[in-house]
């Protein structure tokens, strides 16, 4: 594969008990090592437009960039990283503009939860309050920090994260894609390993489910990831379902470094 990394990707979106329609969207390319998930905001129908837009434009600028990456150039990481940045900058302008031309879509944005592997790395890309999670050897991890008032509020030390999953005011972001020209998009890179697995979601999901019951669910996850999506969003409707849920599970089963020896190490070491 053109990313050198061995994956499976499944991807599932449901639209809850209680919400109208359903204002998410997911996009997968397992050839390029890329998932995204949008929550999208809005007025009737702006939310899911926001969404769709956003996923579609972060799989396809990213797509196409890395289409003719050369893999041994120098600084390449620091590159990956500028398009994956670019690719929801992109976004964010690309609904700023429609919702000021369109006065329906007016105010209209979404979250976004964004990954690009390659070799041994995967680059998290992400705004507003959809998540990113890792299970690594039975452990699971919340990767991405919450662009959200109630996270403000856990950071100061005035609420518990228990709490938070129950409280009013659980789904004011700070940050989202598309509201304002201009917008900050927090990045992280990790090492990844062989046998780790990815989560990707919306608040749907993480509203109905504690972390622990969570980290129970992934670790049973076996070989069938489109069962395991549908398992996590048939449980978070049976725990309510007071959400649109959607669900982005990524297995590695192989990872290569791009060098070994000495020629990896002076080329990594360039690359800072």
């Amino acid at each position: 594969m053109a990313h050198h990394v061995e994956l499976h990707i499944a991807a599932k979106t449901d639209i809850g008990l209680i919400r109208s329609h359903n204002e998410d969207a997911v996009a997968i390319s397992a050839a390029h090592g890329i998932a995204v998930v949008a929550d999208g905001m809005g007025g009737y129908n702006a939310g899911e437009i926001a969404s769709g837009m956003a996923s579609v434009i972060f799989k396809e600028i990213l797509e196409e960039k890395i289409r003719h990456v050369r893999w041994d150039q120098q600084g390449v990481h620091k590159l990956i990283r500028h398009w994956v940045i670019e690719s929801v900058e992109h976004a964010n302008s690309t609904i700023f503009q429609s919702a000021s031309l369109e006065p329906e879509y007016s105010g209209m944005g979404t979250t976004l939860v964004g990954s690009f592997f390659h070799h041994d790395k995967v680059i998290i890309a992400h705004v507003g309050d959809s998540r990113a999670y890792r299970l690594r050897q039975g452990k699971l991890e919340q990767i991405t920090r919450d662009h959200s008032v109630l996270q403000e509020q856990i950071d100061a030390g005035l609420i518990s994260e228990e709490y938070a999953r129950f409280a009013p005011n659980r789904n004011l972001v700070t940050r989202a894609v598309g509201v304002a020209p201009t917008l900050n998009v927090e990045t992280r890179e990790h090492v990844t390993e062989a046998g780790d697995m990815y989560l990707l979601c919306s608040d749907g999901l993480t509203d109905m489910l504690a972390l622990n019951e969570l980290a129970e669910l992934m670790n049973g996850v076996q070989t069938d990831l489109e069962a395991a999506c549908q398992m996590l969003i048939d449980i978070a409707n049976k725990n309510g379902g007071r959400d649109n849920i959607s669900v982005v599970i990524i297995r590695l089963k192989s990872v290569r470094t791009e060098a070994a020896g000495l020629a990896g190490r002076i080329r990594r070491w360039l690359q800072r």
